[in-house]
């Protein structure tokens, strides 16, 4: 009986030294490489809650602030350039 047992624990064991093996693989410190960080920076990578719900932040923060516009491009909600 010892014997199975010890074979079972060899073979959890391995198993578990494989995939620690594998996970240690996919780490990397030093994080993306620099020609690397144009793909994370797709509109399509960011971690937002969706297109609807971007939407629905800009209205309630236009409806706060009397303005519109003013996301990443010139000008605001005052007509002033």
């Amino acid at each position: 009986m010892s014997g199975i047992g010890n074979t079972v624990r060899r073979a959890a064991c391995l198993g578990l030294a494989g995939a620690l093996a594998l996970l240690a693989g996919c780490a990397n410190p030093a994080g993306p490489a620099a020609w690397d960080k144009s793909f994370i920076a797709k509109p399509e990578m960011s971690m937002g809650w969706g297109r609807q719900a971007v939407k629905f932040d800009q209205h309630v923060y236009e409806s706060k602030e009397g303005a519109s516009g003013g996301y990443g491009v010139g000008g605001g909600g005052c007509g002033c350039n």
